[in-house]
């Protein structure tokens, strides 16, 4: 397949007997996991395989995703580790304002007085708003918040975000 692709969840385990697969998710559009959906199943090896969802769940705050023709725990049990992507065709017209994960990670972070913060190395859901987090050249990591009053500007061709960071953001 020639087509660039995108990681939408990770595999981190089967869910009981009948096939299913407890999934990490990597983006934050809910309708990736939609019935009739195709993913695509990439392995270690490199290996790509066409599938087709026929089941979906939340369930403790993974997804719960069930394959066409794949009803048992021995058909699944090997896509463990592996990482569920779609293709560039696959992805959707954003609003202003909006963007995809893989067009954020990576970006360097600046202050509005232009002092280099690190680079963006993960993107984290835990409620109301996404949490950046930003790897240092030195020291631990630190969590901005995506919300108006901090984050400023975003460059995406230029990979570059500029933030005004709160009281104590940078301790």
């Amino acid at each position: 397949m020639n087509e660039k692709m995108y990681t939408v969840g990770k595999i981190i385990n089967t869910h009981g007997i009948r096939g299913d697969v407890k999934v990490l998710r990597i983006s934050d559009f809910d309708e990736r996991f939609n019935i009739g959906n195709t993913l695509y199943l990439v392995s270690d090896q490199k290996k790509i395989e066409e599938l087709i969802i026929d089941g979906h769940r939340i369930h403790k705050g993974y997804d719960l995703i069930h394959f066409q023709g794949l009803n048992n725990i021995n058909d699944v049990e090997h896509f463990k580790g592996s990482f569920l992507k779609i293709t560039e065709s696959q992805l959707t017209e954003l609003e202003e304002n909006e963007y995809y994960y893989h067009e954020i990670i990576g970006c360097e972070v600046y202050t509005t007085s232009g002092e280099a913060v690190g680079h963006i190395k993960e993107i984290l859901s835990p409620g109301a708003n996404d949490v950046w987090v930003v790897q240092r050249q030195s020291g631990k990591d630190i969590l901005i918040p995506y919300i108006e009053d901090v984050v400023l500007e975003i460059d995406v061709e230029g990979k570059k975000v500029v933030i005004e960071p709160m009281e104590g953001l940078l301790e």
